[in-house]
């Protein structure tokens, strides 16, 4: 019996549903058990939620080949920023990505390359093949679950603001990537109303597209 794999990276899931069972038990010092857990998967990121404007609509219109076809072309523009970025794709679902970078001037590099990227594709097609991106971005301590995903209150609140909040050209940051950013050349933020729950504050990315 090899013992190793108990405690590999791809048992990461596994880990934590036992301390988290451990911690449901009636005697358990819950305090103790979540210290295991952000021992174990406490990491900082920048994280970064994308998606398409009026997507939806679209398919509704003109159908799901439609569909497949703007997915399609979206990644193959988006995913070599990410890689040029540094910036790690945990998941696509649909027409949006969720993305993970160790520095919020990689993630914010990254966004408005999308966007440029976006923008230069869209030159040449027709409106209902362009592709109108959105972007969520928050920043700090969360918990990493192996390779496949992260939880904590800046990936909700990056969640928000990128599917929900953001228009088409928006790059809408949390307040912790507005003081981690610090001075970046080309960049200012503004302050917007709308804060997602998990956020103190929110600000939209100012930039040259």
């Amino acid at each position: 019996m090899s013992y190793a794999p108990q405690v590999g990276i791809h048992a990461s899931q596994e880990r934590l549903e036992k301390l988290l069972a451990e911690r449901l038990t009636p005697c358990a010092n819950r305090e103790a058990v979540d210290g295991r857990i952000w021992n174990l998967f406490g990491e900082t990121w920048a994280v970064m939620f994308t998606d398409l404007s009026g997507f939806s609509r679209n398919v509704a219109e003109f159908g799901i080949i439609h569909f497949l076809q703007v997915i399609y072309e979206s990644q193959r523009i988006f995913i070599p920023c990410v890689d040029r970025n540094d910036g790690i794709l945990l998941k696509l679902e649909g027409d949006s990505m969720f993305v993970i970078f160790r520095t919020v001037a990689n993630a914010l590099q990254c966004a408005v390359d999308m966007q440029r990227a976006a923008k230069a594709y869209n030159v040449d097609k027709p409106q209902e093949e362009q592709i109108l991106q959105c972007i969520g971005l928050g920043y700090g301590p969360m918990l990493r679950i192996g390779d496949q995903d992260v939880f904590g209150r800046e990936v909700n609140a990056a969640s928000k603001l990128g599917e929900d909040i953001a228009r088409a050209w928006e790059i809408l940051v949390t307040d912790s990537v507005v003081a981690a950013a610090g001075n970046i050349a080309g960049l200012q933020f503004e302050p917007i109303g709308d804060i997602p729950p998990g956020a103190k504050a929110a600000a939209r990315v100012i930039y040259t597209l």
